[in-house]
């Protein structure tokens, strides 16, 4: 077996550059802003099947019963492959959305899932077509994997749309599996969980996207007690226990996280504000505008997006994520996670490169 992510890999050794329009988490928060004392920590404790205090501070944040959450150290990659490991058998049927993260098809390939796809098109907006899900599912059906914010687009499904995802998936005991991390961009506005709809729903997310905290790797399942339990179970098998450092100053970060909140919405504020006004202005890009989430995916309309990214580095010290890393060649992710400051003067640069190309 040869699975492997290749856009992680790109993520991972691609070059670095000042101008930094890939990023798709909020700029990382340094150390001293989380305000952690040294008796925050420790390297020792309990946590058999969870640190408590994270799991219970976890289930108030998603307004869950704490039995419903399954904590994980691996965050939301991590989460995905857990909640996949314990729900398909080798062979059977999963439907996934088109396009997608990459890294979901990956994992769905490595547990050897028979994958179909079902479009999220950039001429339907990348909103979700219900009668072409249903088209798509059969008896053999085990699950369906959609990402809300969508990933790349920021497009989000509503909870109308969803509650027609889970009454078909019911019809043949499918589940339904939602990557909500870009969901927690949305803050005080976000919906409630999709597993908060039924019980055929379950849901990953993590501290890494929304908040500027991919350092301490903290990702959560939610589903159904039982099912959560299952997890738990198959979780020994692959971490046996999660890293109580990392746990402990995630309780820390969960109980601050009205002031990283702060912080994370004067940079989306302001780097989504001067992104528009950009695309605005520029007749050979097409974008479904969001008003929400980290990312945007705009479509070019003249000459090549590699062209584009390998102008965009060797000239102008700039990168966007190239779109065949979400099977679409002629689209490009821009994250507003940046600096303001290197924020704007990336989208300057990105400019002069379209202009050039």
């Amino acid at each position: 077996m040869n699975t492997q992510s290749i856009y992680m890999h790109w993520a991972k050794t691609r070059p670095k550059v000042k101008y930094d329009l890939a990023l798709s988490g909020i700029l990382n928060l340094p150390f001293a802003e989380l305000e952690a004392r040294i008796e925050d920590l420790d390297l020792n404790g309990d946590n058999a099947y969870g640190y408590r205090p994270l799991v219970d501070a976890l289930a108030a944040h998603s307004q869950v019963a704490r039995e419903s959450v399954v904590t994980i150290s691996g965050g939301t990659s991590m989460a995905n492959h857990l909640a996949m490991a314990a729900v398909l058998e080798h062979g059977d049927e999963v439907l996934i959305e088109e396009p997608t993260y990459e890294p979901i098809l990956a994992t769905a390939e490595y547990f050897g899932a028979r994958i179909k796809r079902f479009p999220r098109s950039f001429a339907n907006r990348f909103g979700v077509d219900v009668n072409e899900l249903e088209k798509q599912i059969t008896p053999h059906t085990r699950l369906i994997v959609l990402t809300n914010l969508h990933n790349p687009s920021s497009v989000q499904i509503h909870e109308g749309t969803l509650r027609k995802i889970g009454a078909i998936a019911r019809e043949t005991g499918a589940r339904v599996l939602v990557d909500e991390v870009y969901l927690e961009a949305m803050f005080e506005a976000a919906p409630r969980s999709a597993v908060h709809i039924g019980p055929e729903f379950i849901a990953t997310t993590s501290l890494t996207k929304g908040y500027g905290l991919s350092g301490l790797r903290c990702g959560w399942i939610l589903a159904t007690p039982e099912v959560a339990q299952q997890m738990r179970l198959l979780h020994d098998v692959f971490g046996a226990v999660g890293p109580q450092p990392s746990e402990r100053l995630s309780v820390v970060a969960l109980e601050k996280l009205p002031k990283f909140i702060a912080r994370a919405k004067r940079i989306l504020e302001s780097n989504r504000a001067v992104l528009n006004e950009f695309l605005e202005s520029r007749e050979e890009l097409q974008v479904v505008r969001t008003g929400s989430g980290t990312t945007s995916f705009p479509r070019l309309l003249k000459g090549k997006v590699e062209d584009l990214c390998t102008l965009l580095h060797e000239k102008h010290d700039t990168a966007v994520v190239p779109g065949r890393f979400f099977e679409s060649p002629q689209h490009f992710r821009i994250g507003m996670c940046a600096e303001p400051e290197l924020f704007n003067e990336g989208v300057k640069r990105l400019g002069k490169a379209l202009d050039e190309l």
